[in-house]
């Protein structure tokens, strides 16, 4: 099946879209994005990525007019043009196409994008395995919790990772941990499971989010408090959360083995938890 484009209002594959030069997104990363998971055909949690996208597009002065039962109509259509069950579709909205200067346009429409790829997972091996994480920095601007184009901080921190044969890098701020460039981060320390405090140096993950609600339905003590860096390896567990990771154990940082170097109980329970959940999601 062919990957699916959509662009201010009609479908096309996604090979024939076509992004005018002058677009704000392509000249200043003005602009906001989401990307959702496809599950058996269903978007998964889309209802809160779509609150997000708002958030973040109002976050930035950025208005657009697409609507929530008309966005579920676009993610539902273009998955079933793809002909993909399990899906990756990614958002964009940018404040549209002007005159390259600084200031807003006084005039014209957001660029509403859309795309439609098969889901690639990570082989079971790794999920079950884990993987390693470094540290780094945060280079970031201040405002994290909006979900904006500007990732370039984001792409040389995973480009590090992967010269030092890591899967994820940390973004650490004077000493305390924030997430990672991909993902949001878990630890667990003597029974309570902890992530970093929502605040603008933290994305609110919506599968972060989930992970919380489904660990605290089993009556895990799950907390929202920073994280100082030393408890990355003074941790009994470290996994990560993302829409395309799901939750993936880390078995080492810097080096450093977490723990005994296994993905600990909780975090193996909340990826069975997380699997079941998202296996049982229905369009209602």
């Amino acid at each position: 099946m062919p990957d699916i484009g959509y662009l201010n209002g009609q479908f096309s594959p996604l090979k024939e879209i076509r992004i005018s030069p002058d677009d704000r997104g392509f000249l200043f990363g003005d602009g906001v994005y989401e990307v959702i998971r496809a599950y058996h055909g269903v978007p998964a949690f889309w209802g809160e990525h779509f609150a997000r996208l708002v958030r973040s597009a109002r976050e930035i002065q950025l208005t657009f007019s697409l609507e929530q039962t008309d966005f579920q109509r676009l993610l539902l259509s273009g998955l079933q043009q793809s002909g993909y069950r399990e899906g990756k579709i990614y958002i964009q909205v940018t404040r549209g196409v002007a005159p390259r200067e600084h200031i807003f346009p006084s005039k014209g429409e957001p660029t509403v994008f859309l795309s439609f790829r098969k889901m690639v997972s990570l082989p079971t091996e790794v999920c079950q395995r884990g993987v390693s994480a470094i540290t780094l920095p945060d280079i970031r601007w201040d405002r994290c919790d909006i979900k904006s184009l500007n990732l370039l901080p984001n792409v040389l921190a995973k480009q590090k990772a992967q010269e030092a044969n890591a899967f994820e890098a940390i973004f650490v701020r004077d000493g305390w941990v924030n997430e990672g460039a991909t993902s949001n981060i878990f630890v667990v320390k003597n029974g309570v499971t902890i992530t970093p405090e929502r605040n603008h140096f933290v994305l609110a993950g919506v599968t972060q989010q989930q992970v919380v609600t489904l660990a605290q339905a089993k009556g895990q003590d799950v907390q929202f408090r920073p994280v100082p860096i030393s408890d990355l390896f003074q941790s009994d567990e470290v996994f990560l959360v993302g829409t395309t990771i799901e939750v993936l154990p880390v078995i080492q940082v810097n080096g450093q083995p977490i723990r005994d170097g296994k993905p600990g109980p909780i975090t193996t329970a909340l990826q069975q938890q997380f699997a079941t959940h998202v296996s049982g999601l229905t369009l209602s």
